[in-house]
């Protein structure tokens, strides 16, 4: 359990009998403070501000997990006058307020909190660790000295010590600027794509093996399998950690014309999940050969019931395909796994380059940039005045990625989503 504010010392006071050494962890009776029972023997570590998470005072309680002992340590705690239950998030986002992280961080803790991969959870902790809040912070630092150098052309030309050059050295610093948040947005979405997860979606006509395939793809039991076409209604999700990589897996209806009304919204909902796709594996049963539909979306097309080739007649025609599967013998199905790696790695990378991670941070530097090019437009035909405020828009816009300016309205959706505590 964990304490943090002004009164924290006099919670270990009134519940440790006394405050122990700073960060060193003491074994103390943990006593109600109305009746001076015992509630559990526990370690105790004090946190003196403003060297802990928070940057304020702060304890943690390490006590026993039974759930009679923990209730009566909370209810000790909620009767220390001040002392109260933390708000989701509300221990990161004073570590925010206090300066301890900027927002950033505070994303990157975020995503190594829901990290289910080991490729998401590197590149968690690189922003945890402040390699976008660094680069963030750099950009914004020398958007403002270009800001300075057009307010110095406009307010203060006459002066001897204003150089006439400082426009010519202000547009050569937005040009610059604009290539590198401009390098950093051409990244193909990487870093989004590894933080969500690279979709694939399972497509093809009625009882080509969707379901089969997915139970065998993940190992377990997650569609309902039937001879019976257009069992799979809606579609089906399941995760993969495919060398490290985080995959979801989309089971659809199969693709067919119907008069059924429920069968028909299904087929609308797997057109729409082949839409937002990153890869369509489409199947190809061996017993009923159908052409995959064009899509812009990249195709995997695999045969299905490669078992029952034995079983077709000899003029029956052949499928070509990239892959050929057995759910029911597992013949292909490493073949298949990898060939999804793969197409994932090609498009995710290992998210080692990725700056950007989330769609917030995309947006930032995209009206930064603009605004860049923009004032860059400005000066070449003399206005200065539009060049110096369109900087100024750049700078807002950056500042946003590390909580500088202009944060509060993400603030309640992003800690809200943290656990109790942290």
């Amino acid at each position: 359990m964990r304490v943090s504010g002004p009164a924290t010392r006099a919670v270990l006071e009134a519940l440790a009998g006394g405050v122990p050494a700073p960060r060193r962890l003491a074994l103390r009776d943990l006593r109600a403070p109305a009746t001076g029972e015992v509630l559990d023997q526990a370690l105790v570590a004090y946190f003196p501000a403003p060297h802990s998470f928070t940057g304020e005072d702060q304890a943690e309680l390490h006590v026993h997990g039974g759930l009679a002992t923990r209730t009566a340590v909370l209810d000790a705690l909620a009767h220390v006058p001040g002392c109260r239950h933390a708000e989701p998030g509300e221990f990161t986002r004073r570590a925010f307020l206090g300066g301890r992280m900027d927002l950033s961080a505070v994303e990157g803790l975020a995503d190594l909190i829901e990290a289910e991969t080991q490729a998401q959870r590197r590149q968690a902790l690189r922003q945890l660790e402040g390699g976008l809040g660094r680069l963030a912070e750099d950009w914004r630092r020398r958007i403002v000295e270009a800001q300075a150098l057009l307010e110095a052309a406009l307010d203060f030309s006459d002066e001897g010590d204003v150089a006439d050059s400082v426009e010519a050295q202000a547009a050569a610093a937005m040009t610059a600027l604009g290539g590198e948040i401009a390098r950093a947005l051409a990244d193909a979405g990487r870093g989004e794509r590894l933080r969500d997860g690279y979709v694939v979606v399972l497509a093809g006509p009625p009882n080509a093996g969707k379901s089969t395939l997915m139970n065998a793809l993940a190992r377990r039991d997650v569609a309902i399998v039937s001879a019976t076409p257009g069992t799979t209604r809606d579609a089906i999700e399941v995760r993969l950690d495919l060398g490290g990589l985080p995959v979801t897996l989309i089971d659809t209806a199969g693709l067919r014309e119907t008069s059924d009304t429920i069968e028909a919204e299904g087929v609308a909902r797997t057109r729409a999940k082949i839409a937002g796709a990153d890869l369509v594996v489409w199947l190809d049963p061996r017993d009923a050969p159908a052409p995959p539909e064009p899509a812009a979306t990249p195709h995997l097309h695999v045969a299905t019931k490669a078992d029952l080739v034995a079983a077709l007649p000899a003029a029956a025609p052949p499928v070509a395909a990239d892959l050929a599967v057995s759910a029911a013998t597992g013949e292909g199905i490493d073949a298949l796994l990898a060939a999804i790696e793969a197409r994932a790695r090609d498009t995710v990378g290992d998210g080692s380059d990725a700056v950007v991670t989330r769609a917030r941070h995309r947006i930032a530097l995209q009206t930064a940039h603009d605004a860049l090019a923009r004032g860059a437009r400005a000066l070449e035909a003399g206005d200065t005045e539009l060049a110096a405020e369109d900087v100024r828009l750049a700078a807002r816009a950056v500042g946003t990625i590390s909580g500088r300016v202009d944060v509060e309205d993400v603030l309640d959706a992003l800690f809200g989503a943290f656990c109790i505590g942290k």
